[in-house]
């Protein structure tokens, strides 16, 4: 038990390496989202689809987000800890603005991963939407930020929305 224990241990301090910052940017990683079939394994741990049975689509939930949300980001992680260096740039250069940023992590669901591919029909993440209208990427929003254009799109968000 110890040694496994220690292995892990081990094992997690390798993989926290690869993800340190290299020029202050981070890379993304790769996390495991797979429930154990272990059967001492209680079900209120195992994570739970609340959409399964409520007759709500991930493509109704998107829509809905995108709408209510002025500031909506589809990303590796959460703002206040990003999985990934596109997601933490995206995030950073949002919150220059000190606009209120909604998220949701894609990489706690893979099926809301995919709806939202769909929904965008983008093939990468961070996905940014912005008063309902899809914006891009990082490098989009980067770009925005950098000729004004962000900022003339974020004029009227204000943090208490």
């Amino acid at each position: 038990m110890a040694t496994s224990l220690s292995n892990m241990f081990l094992k997690g301090i390798a993989a926290r390496s690869l993800s340190r910052p290299l020029n202050g940017l981070f890379y993304c990683t790769r996390y495991s989202t797979t429930v154990s079939n272990d059967s001492d394994t209680h079900d209120d741990f195992k994570p739970a689809n609340k959409l399964e049975n409520s007759g709500i689509s991930l493509s109704n939930v998107i829509e809905q987000d995108v709408k209510d949300n002025p500031v909506m980001v589809y990303m590796k992680g959460v703002p206040d800890f990003p999985q990934c260096g596109f997601s933490s740039l995206a995030v950073r250069v949002l919150k220059h603005y000190d606009v209120p940023i909604s998220a949701r992590n894609i990489l706690d669901d893979p099926d809301l991963k995919n709806a939202v591919k769909a929904f965008s029909n983008w093939p990468t993440f961070p996905q940014i939407f912005i008063k309902g209208e899809f914006i891009g990427g990082s490098d989009i929003v980067l770009n925005m930020h950098q000729t004004g254009e962000l900022k003339e799109k974020l004029k009227d968000i204000t943090s208490e929305q």
